[in-house]
């Protein structure tokens, strides 16, 4: 490591500045993140215990569990430690352990995300083909290989970072620490910072993204080709909501990570609207076990013989 940083530690600013949205902020945080463990842990272990979920789309949905376990456990409990405390510090080693570990986790959730557009579309417009091209091995390979590409991706940006200075302000105008904040604080070039982080987000976002809108695209048009009524709503009422999340997914993390002024060579990037963080950092680990699983016929079916099984509902 060779940061000659005299910055010790960051100043977490926080949604909110002012005593007394504290408490409140504390209050609302821990809802949000024990119902987001819950929901999700509830979805992994009833996937896990039913043998007749144990399909590929599935096991993408394991993933991005567990993807959203680690995304939201990454910022909040700090978040809730520095209200309790009404402390808004986090040590410098902390501070590149948030950055190494949600650039980790949003690379993967894109790729996931992709990868279960990509199996429905298999699964919808060629229906005949699907268990010879999904098969569990290519499925557990596609997964290994998400985690793969995040880890190696998490990894450079992360160890670019460790080789920048902090001499001047330490106050981040956020949450947790992102990228994009903590490099505009560096007082070193942060030129190759900007370039990778730039072409990553533009390969993982704009990419994944293409992937997941074109396969919703020949999802939606196989749909209208369906002669029963019954059918169309039906089909048409889960893609939508899968769409309208994903879609919001999607504008949230690229208007943050991709805009003019995080082009190389124009600057430092630009700090994120931490609204915008809010959603794809908090809000989506909260709503996915119910947009993408809980809306489903056959999770809500194995859901209940697991509880009925576990005596929890007589």
């Amino acid at each position: 490591m060779k940061n000659q940083s005299s910055v010790t530690e960051f100043i977490l600013v926080g949604l909110s500045s002012l005593p007394e949205h504290q408490m409140f902020l504390f209050v609302v945080f821990t809802f949000i993140y024990m119902a987001a463990l819950a929901g999700n842990i509830l979805l992994v272990l009833t996937i896990v215990t039913s043998c007749s979920l144990h399909t590929p789309m599935y096991f993408l949905l394991i993933s991005l569990s567990l993807i959203n376990i680690l995304s939201i456990t990454v910022s909040v409990p700090k978040m809730l430690h520095n209200l309790l405390e009404h402390r808004k510090t986090i040590g410098l080693l902390g501070c590149f352990a948030q950055i190494y570990l949600f650039t980790w986790t949003l690379a993967s959730e894109v790729l996931v995300l992709a990868a279960m557009a990509f199996d429905r579309y298999i699964a919808i417009c060629h229906p005949l083909h699907y268990t010879i091209i999904m098969t569990k091995e290519v499925c557990f390979g596609l997964i290994a290989g998400i985690w793969l590409v995040g880890v190696v991706n998490s990894a450079v940006h992360t160890g670019l970072v460790l080789q920048l200075s902090f001499c001047c302000s330490n106050v981040i105008n956020h949450f947790y620490c992102e990228l994009p904040p903590v490099l505009k604080l560096s007082c070193s070039d942060i030129r190759l910072n900007e370039t990778l982080a730039f072409l990553a987000d533009a390969v993982f976002g704009m990419g994944s993204c293409t992937i997941t809108l074109m396969s919703y695209f020949f999802i939606l048009r196989t749909i209208l080709m369906l002669h029963s009524t019954e059918s169309k709503k039906k089909a048409f009422s889960t893609c939508s909501s899968h769409l309208v999340v994903v879609s919001l997914y999607y504008s949230t993390v690229i208007y943050t990570y991709i805009n003019p002024s995080s082009l190389p060579n124009t600057g430092a990037l630009r700090a994120p609207n931490k609204m915008f963080s809010f959603f794809y950092t908090v809000l989506t680990p909260l709503i996915n076990p119910l947009i993408y699983s809980l809306r489903n016929k056959d999770v809500k079916e194995a859901l209940w013989r697991a509880l009925r099984k576990s005596k929890v509902f007589p």
